[in-house]
């Protein structure tokens, strides 16, 4: 296959069955997992294999070796039921890379300097290439926050802003002081959920503190506010996000 604007320089190529066709929608994001595999050359032959019905257009593995599966112009498996702002069809709109790491099932564990160069080089030639802007850059958690965890609250998501790469400021401190949480009502969960969609998240303004409430609150938190993952909506959290939708 001729390499054209759907396929990148850099990578190696070991095509994915598990494809179909965008349509007419260019990607406008991209989206970032981790593997959470115990292997990583399990978890790209799995990405290849017919039977998963899953597939990536990238894998990275921990050496910074880089892998294309599928064409960028084409529709890989990767992102699920998930949503972004208006997208429902995250697959359609995104590029997903997969990086390998064993994640939490399996001992997760932080990715090696060799493995984020690799995919801080990829995505900025990925968001050239598309014209994709620094907030389209997400982690799977970001569109699916009910269903997946990854790449998790190791992933260096400060680093990747440093190189232009995702949306980011410094997380306020954490300190004592009230919270929102599961089974609390009334405007000041509206507020919370008005913010966490206005950032983009998949969540209804309905002022309860419910279970998918939560679940946003937690991948929000495995973003932008690593330090501590509770699904607890503190003033730490409460002022992160205030402070990113205010950028």
């Amino acid at each position: 296959m001729e390499k054209g604007i759907g396929r990148d320089p850099e990578a190696e190529w070991r095509p994915s069955p598990n494809i179909d066709r965008r349509g007419d929608t260019a990607p406008s994001l991209v989206i970032l997992h981790y593997t959470g595999m115990p292997s990583a050359d399990g978890a790209l032959s799995w990405l290849c294999d017919p039977a998963s019905k899953v597939s990536s257009h990238y894998f990275v593995f921990e050496d910074g070796r880089l892998i294309q599966s599928v064409d960028e112009t084409m529709r890989a498996w990767h992102a699920g039921v998930s949503g972004w702002h208006a997208i429902r069809d995250v697959n359609a709109a995104s590029i997903g890379i997969e990086i390998a790491n064993p994640g939490h099932d399996h001992g997760y564990v932080d990715f090696p300097d060799a493995q984020i160069l690799t995919v801080i080089a990829l995505v900025r030639r990925i968001m050239a290439r598309w014209q994709i802007p620094a907030e389209g850059v997400l982690a799977h958690s970001d569109v699916a926050p009910n269903r997946k965890i990854d790449p998790g609250e190791r992933f260096p998501w400060a680093r990747l802003a440093d190189a232009g790469i995702g949306r980011y400021v410094p997380p306020v401190p954490i300190a004592d002081g009230p919270v929102l949480a599961l089974g609390d009502i009334g405007q000041p969960v509206a507020r919370l959920q008005r913010n966490l969609a206005s950032l983009g998240y998949p969540v209804e303004e309905t002022a309860s503190f419910d279970d998918y409430t939560q679940a946003v609150v937690a991948a929000f938190q495995r973003h932008f506010r690593p330090e501590r993952v509770d699904g607890r909506a503190d003033r730490s959290t409460i002022a992160t996000l205030e402070r990113l939708i205010s950028e």
